[in-house]
């Protein structure tokens, strides 16, 4: 597949964001979709076949990693995605129209990953990641991409190596309703859950700040946020701290504002809701939340960790995706079927050295209709 390549640098050299905009063959965006479909995907330290000095030990020619074992890994990525995300989509034709990949070595994964799929038609995808860093977040996507942004996280003059990737997809022509997307990659709790939750607190505010950015800028523009989160949907039940997502619960308000005056402020957590649209009835009435799938879903989880399935990936959403106009919330599951899960059940983990599974991380997918 050919495809044309721009890169943008942005935000004071902090992140490289890529762009690819290729308008070759019959693309899928001369089509006015009804449907939008959003797979998210954390493919478990994705690297290529060449060493720079960043990757994981187990990720070097010298602990055995080949681009031998990096095509193999393309082709059973593709494959999966290419056969058995198509089964899921019922009523639907083709592949997801958006993939957000979280734990992508850099660009060339991208385009590698496009290229495995090109009957799909992904014309268009976008890299972040800061320079330095093992891992980044990206996506490819059928429709254009039409302004790309990337968001700094800054704690104590240090920024954390997880950048916030915004994009702005355009299904429909203008001036028809766009979507955005944040995809993320926060702190995980290795250090110690306590430790580390600042930095994901760190990582909300940066997604509050943003969103409210785009509704007081007077656009109705639906969000999507979408990621690795490193944290469960119901983390205030289970710990009973103020964690970075927080449940429209009496408890979870009271405690977020008693612990005010220690330096947690509204800005540092995002509330999701299990109303459609989404309400925050026990916070601030400036509060908004967000719409989480997993309150509805039983299915358990998307990663496995100590016998306990947990769900911290993430789709949350905004509450103009449920006012039966434009873009609106169809659905959501978790792939939780082989080859995405091992006989046991459980993800079906990448082993380097054998080369065998694909990710710690089952995918999930999101669907959209266009409502007149």
């Amino acid at each position: 597949m050919k495809i044309a390549r721009l890169s943008f640098l942005i935000s004071c050299s902090l992140f490289t964001i890529f762009f690819l905009n290729g308008c070759h063959g019959a693309s899928v965006s001369q089509k006015t979709p009804e449907t939008f479909t959003t797979v998210l995907w954390n493919v478990q330290n994705l690297f290529d076949g060449e060493d720079n000095g960043n990757e994981y030990p187990e990720f070097r020619e010298a602990g055995g990693w080949t681009p031998e074992k990096y095509a193999a890994r393309i082709t059973a990525i593709s494959q999966a995605l290419a056969q058995n995300i198509s089964q899921n989509m019922t009523g639907l034709a083709g592949a997801p129209d958006l993939i957000g990949f979280v734990e992508v070595e850099n660009l060339k994964v991208l385009e590698d990953l496009a290229a495995a799929l090109s009957k799909h038609g992904y014309y268009w995808a976008a890299f972040a990641n800061i320079p330095g860093a093992p891992v980044g977040v990206g996506a490819i996507s059928r429709y254009p991409i039409t302004d790309i942004r990337a968001h700094s996280i800054t704690i104590d003059d240090q920024t954390a190596p997880r950048p916030v990737l915004e994009l702005r997809v355009e299904p429909r022509p203008a001036p028809e309703e766009p979507l955005v997307f944040l995809l993320c990659h926060w702190k995980s709790k290795t250090g110690g859950e306590d430790a580390t939750a600042a930095q994901r607190r760190a990582s909300a505010r940066v997604v509050q700040r943003r969103f409210l950015e785009l509704r007081q800028s007077g656009a109705d523009t639906p969000v999507i946020v979408m990621g690795d989160l490193n944290e469960n949907h119901d983390e205030f039940r289970r710990r009973r701290v103020v964690s970075a997502l927080l449940p429209d619960d009496p408890d979870a308000a009271a405690l977020a504002s008693q612990t005010a005056p220690a330096g947690i402020s509204r800005q540092d957590y995002l509330v999701l809701s299990a109303e459609k649209p989404p309400r925050a009835n026990y916070f601030p009435e400036e509060t908004h939340a967000f719409y989480s799938p997993w309150i509805e879903d039983k299915s358990g989880g998307s990663y496995y960790f100590r016998d306990n399935w947990e769900s911290i990936d993430h789709f949350l959403l905004s509450d103009n995706l449920f006012t039966g106009q434009g873009w609106e919330y169809a659905g959501s599951h978790v792939l939780n079927q082989a080859p995405f899960t091992a006989p046991s059940g459980e993800p079906n983990r990448y082993i380097p050295r054998s080369g065998q599974g694909l990710s710690d991380h089952l995918p999930l997918l999101l669907y959209l209709d266009y409502k007149h």
